[in-house]
């Protein structure tokens, strides 16, 4: 009788989790059971993992055969356990020395040649592995440049499972630790000074940035609505190492970060199309639980232009995340917790026919209309701090050049400044923006002086503000205080943030 354990890394939402993978080989009648919630994936992987063995030249355990999977109440999916599974199998043959197998950790797909095959989710299961103890990492090549943005971890390649039974059996070539290449320079963004006019929609996209807030952009057609939406990323702050980390975590698990890829350390941009469901918004899958586009923009920014063709159960799904910062999708096997700290654009058109001629060109009735703006619930718009009504672009504002609009390099500078004074008063607290200060946070540590107030105040009593609907627009006040380099919020920064906030009539 053999036996032999390997370990491996499986994923629990964008975390690894240390798997042992034990294969005991007894004497008795043929069979094979494979144990510890495997899903269809890992149960296929038997049957790779034999054909490759033997397509070697070979010999796969044959007795009563026992795969275990530890910790057995942690469900297993995908196919990383492959070459973990295949190293066991092979020691528990007398083919390799138990000793050095379970030294390292072996993630990767085994091919029915022998092919190593990357998979996804390699990030967060090598930072498992080193937070575990263990100092080597063997993976395909494929996924090595990723593996490598872990320190302190020895990464070894291989594009075969030959290559990684010679490197154990210290016979022929041995694997060399892998070295990443330099990462390439970013590529410039889209620049703000490519916005024409539109004064207020720059002016709230920076706040917006200096202050995390959520941005809801309304207007016709033209108005630029798209082009503020996706150059608000760059002039955001470029990730700091433990922000990136997450991110990049996140674009591995979702199979959306490419070979070779470096560290994310450009804030990301997610704009799905208004037909998108829950699932492919908040995360979730009949299978393995994936990250949504909520997730997967961690860090950056959600843009869900023409808002209100989105479905309102749809919308209203993101209500709790964008609060928490965090979404736990439940499936019956089990769940998932996905960071989203992101920072949600909406657009939208003032009706459905959306004439680029304005009220004036509009064939829609008043009831339309107000169907129409209903689709975004109060309790979702009562979570965006910034609400902006943007004018159509006037010929004037098109054909005036005298005015040069400021790029994005001058405006991240005023972000970063803003951000910095913000670090300053936020330390000690774990929170990273103004526009995650918690009410109650914001009114005991850091409170307003009333006369200040006096605009909110009233606004509140007539019933245009809600309570919550203060707290953002003092958060605002913050940012806005930030920005101009005071101290305290005065008069001008709690009238400028309601009138971000309300209608002109409201305010």
């Amino acid at each position: 009788m053999a036996q032999a354990r390997t370990w491996s890394v499986g994923l629990v939402g964008v975390t690894g989790a240390l798997v042992e993978v034990a294969v005991d080989d007894a004497p008795g009648a043929p069979g094979l059971s494979l144990v510890g919630l495997p899903d269809a994936v890992v149960r296929q992987s038997v049957d790779r993992v034999r054909a490759a063995v033997r397509r070697c030249g070979w010999s796969f355990p044959d007795g009563r055969v026992t795969i275990a999977l530890s910790p057995a109440a942690m469900p297993k999916q995908g196919a990383g356990f492959d070459l973990a599974l295949a190293v066991a199998a092979l020691a528990a043959t007398g083919k390799l020395v138990l000793h050095d197998v379970d030294q390292p950790v072996f993630l990767g797909e085994v091919g029915l040649d022998g092919s190593l095959r990357g998979v996804r989710g390699v990030l967060p299961g090598v930072l498992a592995a080193r937070d575990a103890g263990f100092g080597t990492v063997v993976l395909p090549a494929a996924v090595a440049d990723e593996a490598a943005l872990v320190g302190g971890v020895q990464v070894l390649a291989a594009g075969h499972l030959r290559e990684v039974v010679a490197h154990l059996q210290r016979r022929g070539p041995r694997l060399a630790p892998h070295e990443r290449a330099p990462a390439p320079p970013l590529p410039p963004g889209p620049d703000l000074a490519d916005v024409v006019g539109q004064v207020t929609g720059r002016r709230a996209v920076e706040v917006a940035a200096a202050g995390g807030h959520h941005l809801f952009l309304s207007g016709p057609p033209g108005a630029g609505k798209t082009m503020l939406a996706q150059r608000l990323p760059g002039i955001l702050p470029i990730l700091d190492d433990e922000l990136a980390t997450e991110v990049t975590a996140v674009a591995s698990v979702a199979g959306t970060l490419p070979p070779g890829a470096a560290l994310i350390t450009r804030p990301p941009f997610e704009a799905p199309h208004h037909s998108a469901s829950a699932v492919s918004l908040v995360g979730g899958g009949s299978g393995q639980i994936r990250p949504g586009a909520l997730s997967r923009a961690h860090g950056g920014v959600l843009f869900l232009d023409e808002a209100p063709e989105f479905p309102r159960t749809v919308l209203d799904s993101l209500r709790q995340p964008l609060e928490r910062g965090t979404v736990t999708v439940h499936r019956a096997h089990g769940s998932a917790t996905f960071p989203c700290r992101t920072q949600l654009v909406l657009a939208a058109n003032p009706c459905p026919c959306a004439s680029p001629a304005g009220d004036a060109a509009c064939s829609c009735g008043s009831l339309e209309r107000r169907r129409y703006q209903a689709r975004l619930s109060g309790p979702l718009l009562d979570r965006i701090d910034l609400r902006v009504q943007l004018p159509p672009v006037t010929r004037a504002g098109w054909l005036d050049r005298v005015a040069a609009p400021e790029s994005t390099a001058v405006v991240a500078a005023r972000v970063r400044a803003a951000r910095g004074a913000a670090a300053e008063r936020l330390a000690g607290t774990g929170l990273r923006t103004t526009g995650e200060v918690p009410g109650r946070l914001l009114r005991e540590r850091w409170p307003v002086p009333r006369p200040a107030l006096a605009l909110a105040e009233r606004a509140l009593e007539r019933g245009a503000l809600s309570l919550r609907g203060l707290d953002r627009v003092v958060r605002v006040a913050w940012t806005l205080a930030d920005l101009a380099g005071r101290t305290v919020p005065g008069p001008d920064e709690v009238g400028e943030a309601l009138g971000l906030r309300l209608p002109a009539a409201a305010a």
